[in-house]
C-alpha cells in the first residue's frame, strides 16, 4: 500500500513529525521532490534533528529510505546529513538513490544567490539552495543525471557543453568568474565516488516491493500553496508539491497511491514572499511566533522568522482539495492554548465580494480576510492522549476546521514529540 504525506499550506505544517511517526508501520519511505531548500524538524528518542534531503523515516532499523528521481540531489549535502545522524548515535540507515535523480551542482547555488541579488526588491525570497536553476536546467535538458556519472566520455563532452551556456550568463549577466570545465569534471567524478554505494534502479525496486505487498510512504516537501501549477505563482517552489507528483517523482503507478494524508497547521505560517491573506503583524505575530513550533517559528533551513497568521480555511480547504486529501492531520494545536479567542479566516473579500474559493495570485493580492471568532480553551493540552479528554472549546475548534476542510481530521498533534498525537 502506498500512502503520501503532503502539506496543505505554505510548508512548515509539521509533516516531518507525522512521517517519522507513520514510518513505524512502513517498509519504504521516499522523498519524491524538492531538495535541501526546506527542512523537516523531528524530535525523537535520539534527539532533535533538522532533515533536509533524507526522508524522515531514517530513524528506524526496518525501513529503507529512498531519494527519488524527482529530487534535487545535492550529493555532498546528503553525505553530510548521513554522517551527522551517525555522530548523534543513530544507526546507519539503509539508503537508496535513484539512478535517474538529477544532481544539484555548486553553480546552481551560485546562480540562485546571484539572481536574488540582481532582482533585489523584486526577489522571490529564495533559500538560495539552487532549486530554481536546478529545475530550470533539468527541463532545459542540461542537467546531470546520476546515471551519467558512470560514463566518463559522455560526462567530459557534456561538461564542456554546459559550461559554454552557463559562462555566458555568469560573465555577462552576473559579471562573475566563469566555471572551469576541468574543475567541474573533477567535482562530478568526486560525486560519483560518494554516491556509488547507494545508486539503484528505484522504479524496478518499487515494482518488486509492490508485488511483495510492502508499505510505502511518499514524503513531500513544502505544501500545496507552493506548487508551481496550483500555488501562489510566481512565489512558489520549482517542483510539484502535490501527492499526484509522488507517482512521477518516485516511479510508481499513480493508482497505487491509496491514502493521501494532508497535514494542516492549526494556525498559518509562511517563509518567503507572496500573498498571505490571514497574516498578522506586530506584538500579536511575535507572541504566536515565539510560542509556535518547537522553540519558535523560524525556518528549519534558513533560520528566518516565519510570517504568522490565523487559520485560513479558504487556503487550507483548497490545499486539501488540490492534494486529493483522504484525511487531514491537524498540527501544533497545543500552541494556541494561551488565546482567549481564535480568529479563523472563513472567506476572502475581493473587490467588495466575498468568496470562499481560493483565487489566482493577482486576485489574491487584493483579498482581505473575513473572520469568524471561536472561543479559546485557555489551558495547556500537551500530555492529553484521547480526544474526549480535550477541552470542549478545543474540540469545537477542531470540529469547526474539519467542517470547513470537508475532509476528516483523523489525527491531532498536541506537542513536538513523536508520541504527542491524538487519534480522533
Amino acid at each position: 500500500m502506498v500512502r503520501a504525506i503532503v502539506g496543505a499550506n505554505w510548508g512548515d505544517e509539521g509533516k516531518g513529525k507525522i512521517t517519522d511517526m507513520l514510518a513505524r508501520e512502513s517498509d519504504i519511505i521516499i522523498r519524491f521532490q524538492g531538495g535541501s531548500n526546506a527542512g523537516h524538524t523531528i524530535i525523537n528518542n535520539y534527539g532533535k534533528f533538522a532533515l533536509h534531503l533524507l526522508p524522515s523515516g531514517v530513524f528506524y532499523n526496518h525501513t529503507t529510505s529512498i531519494i527519488g528521481n524527482g529530487v534535487a540531489l545535492n550529493i555532498p549535502y546528503l553525505l553530510d546529513e548521513l554522517h551527522a545522524l551517525e555522530e548523534q548515535g543513530v544507526p546507519t540507515p539503509k539508503i537508496l538513490v535513484s539512478d535517474r535523480a538529477q544532481i544539484l551542482m555548486p553553480y546552481h547555488v551560485q546562480q540562485d544567490t546571484y539572481e536574488e541579488a540582481r532582482l533585489a526588491g523584486k526577489s522571490f525570497g529564495s533559500t538560495k539552495s539552487g532549486i530554481a536553476p536546478f529545475y530550470s536546467d533539468k527541463y532545459a535538458k542540461i542537467g546531470f543525471q546520476v546515471s551519467e556519472l558512470f560514463d566518463e566520455e559522455l560526462l567530459k563532452e557534456k561538461v564542456v557543453r554546459v559550461c559554454e551556456i552557463k559562462n555566458v550568463m555568469f560573465e555577462h549577466l552576473y559579471h562573475k568568474p566563469p566555471i572551469d570545465p576541468q574543475k567541474l569534471l573533477a567535482t562530478l567524478l568526486s560525486y560519483r565516488d560518494m554516491v556509488a554505494p547507494y545508486v539503484c534502479d528505484v522504479s524496478a525496486y518499487l515494482h518488486e516491493a509492490l508485488k511483495e505487498g510492502k508499505n510505502i510512504l511518499l514524503e513531500g516537501q513544502l505544501g500545496s500553496l507552493k506548487d508551481p501549477d496550483h500555488g501562489i505563482y510566481p512565489m512558489v517552489t520549482s517542483s510539484s508539491t502535490l501527492a499526484a507528483y509522488g507517482a512521477i517523482g518516485a516511479g510508481l503507478p499513480p493508482y497505487e497511491i491509496k491514502q493521501i494524508t494532508t497535514v494542516v497547521k492549526a494556525y498559518s505560517s509562511a517563509v518567503g514572499a507572496g500573498a498571505f491573506v490571514s497574516e498578522i503583524f506586530g506584538e500579536e505575530a511575535d507572541e504566536l511566533r515565539k510560542r509556535g513550533g518547537d522553540g519558535g517559528e523560524f525556518g528549519a533551513t534558513t533560520g528566518r522568522p516565519r510570517r504568522m497568521g490565523w487559520f485560513d480555511a479558504v487556503a487550507s480547504r483548497y490545499g486539501c482539495r488540490i492534494q486529493g486529501a483522504t484525511e487531514a492531520v491537524l498540527t501544533v494545536l497545543d500552541v494556541l492554548g494561551y488565546l482567549d479567542e481564535l480568529p479563523v479566516c472563513v472567506g476572502y473579500e475581493i473587490d467588495g465580494e466575498v468568496t470562499k474559493d481560493f483565487p489566482t495570485t493577482a486576485k489574491l493580492e487584493k483579498a482581505k480576510p473575513v473572520y469568524t471568532t471561536l472561543p479559546g480553551w485557555k489551558c495547556d493540552i500537551r500530555g492529553i492522549k484521547t480526544y474526549e479528554e480535550l477541552p470542549k472549546n478545543c474540540r469545537g475548534y477542531i470540529e469547526f476546521i474539519e467542517k470547513e476542510l470537508g475532509v476528516p481530521v483523523t489525527m491531532v498533534s498536541n506537542g513536538p514529540g513523536r508520541d504527542d498525537i491524538i487519534m480522533k
